[in-house]
């Protein structure tokens, strides 16, 4: 007999095949008070079921990002257990709110494959859609990871990449139609910006910083369900790539999120994800900074109280963000950027 997790490695893939990941995850007000705890978010709906109200809402959502990570770590098993990195995201569309109580399952199928050069790697695409416990879609996102050969010397048929589109159409994601912007406490929000403020181009420095601690960003994966070994296992890693474990990517993200609320207090909710990229790794130890740039607007289809800012988030490590680091004149980036997000936020108008 065998312990049953080995997980899949590259040339088990094959494009088209389904997955199924499992159990699903029953979410609690014990899952958001820790996620709280973890990154501090502040963002007025998803913090008092009283403001959550005064939009329409039953009470106060997940956070979007939590959902994301909890879709994301049921398909880890299946799809990156043996990743070695998790590279970026495209097409990623939030549906329909979580609340407190429902119950998160997710599949996921292979959208194409390509080997390394290397023979020892090969970079795996996959589309992972999760749902609540009516299978209604609550989540769709595509993603590509580098997982292990499990053995270099397998020969693998040529692959295929798939097309992923640079930028999703913000009104493609779904927004409960009960929310309305017309009539909440704009005095209880946080935040004085509304639409209307930001300005194409504008940039945003979020000013605070966040420390990694090892205890915390494996405390975080676990909270998602997220087994990959290169977060946890100490000894294993002494001989891997880095020679330590690496942050899962999407504790960067959140924490990116929550320092954006400085400056971007009243972007509620996450509407869509329009590309992402794990530029640098993260270890334990490293502080996290974050700054913003408006880089689209768009009105919200037949609604004249919303509108949507596509905004783009970069973070660094142990620098600053005061100067904005960013891409260096040949294209690369400044050696202390680890995150590079573009995404939608839906805003209230003024």
């Amino acid at each position: 007999m065998t312990s049953g997790a080995a997980g899949n490695f590259f040339e088990d893939f094959r494009a088209g095949q389904i997955l199924q990941h499992g159990p699903a995850r029953s979410v609690s007000v014990g899952d958001v008070a820790l996620y709280t705890a973890l990154y501090g978010g502040r963002f007025a709906p998803q913090s008092s079921d009283v403001f959550a109200r005064s939009l329409g809402l039953p009470g106060a959502p997940l956070d979007d990002l939590l959902v994301f990570h909890l879709v994301f770590g049921k398909t880890v098993p299946e799809v990156s257990l043996n990743a070695i990195a998790n590279l970026g995201y495209a097409e990623c569309r939030f549906l329909k709110p979580v609340f407190p109580g429902d119950t998160l399952s997710a599949r996921s199928e292979v959208l194409g494959m390509r080997e390394n050069t290397n023979r020892e790697t090969g970079i795996v695409y996959v589309r992972s859609t999760g749902f609540n416990q009516n299978d209604e879609q609550v989540l769709s996102y595509a993603r590509w990871v580098m997982v292990r050969k499990r053995s270099a010397e397998k020969d693998v048929p040529n692959g295929q990449v798939p097309k992923l589109a640079t930028v999703v159409e913000p009104h493609e994601s779904t927004m409960d139609p009960r929310v309305t912007f017309e009539a909440f406490d704009r005095g209880a929000s946080g935040g004085s910006l509304y639409f209307e403020d930001y300005a194409i181009g504008a940039r945003i420095d979020h000013g605070d910083a966040m420390t990694v601690e090892e205890a915390e960003h494996m405390m975080a994966t676990r909270l998602y369900h997220n087994t990959a070994r290169v977060h946890f296992n100490a000894h294993a890693e002494k001989q891997g790539r880095f020679g330590r474990r690496i942050v899962y990517g999407g504790h960067v993200i959140s924490i990116a999120r929550a320092l954006s609320f400085n400056g971007l207090a009243n972007a509620w909710f996450v509407s869509a994800i329009n590309a992402g990229r794990h530029v640098a790794p993260c270890f334990g130890g490293d502080t996290v900074y974050a700054w913003s740039e408006i880089i689209g607007a768009a009105q919200a289809p037949s609604r004249d109280d919303m509108g949507y800012l596509r905004v783009r988030t970069v973070a660094t490590k142990d620098r600053s963000c005061a100067d904005f680091p960013d891409r260096s004149g040949d294209g690369g980036y400044d050696p202390a950027v680890i995150l590079d997000l573009d995404y939608w936020v839906l805003m209230p108008r003024a």
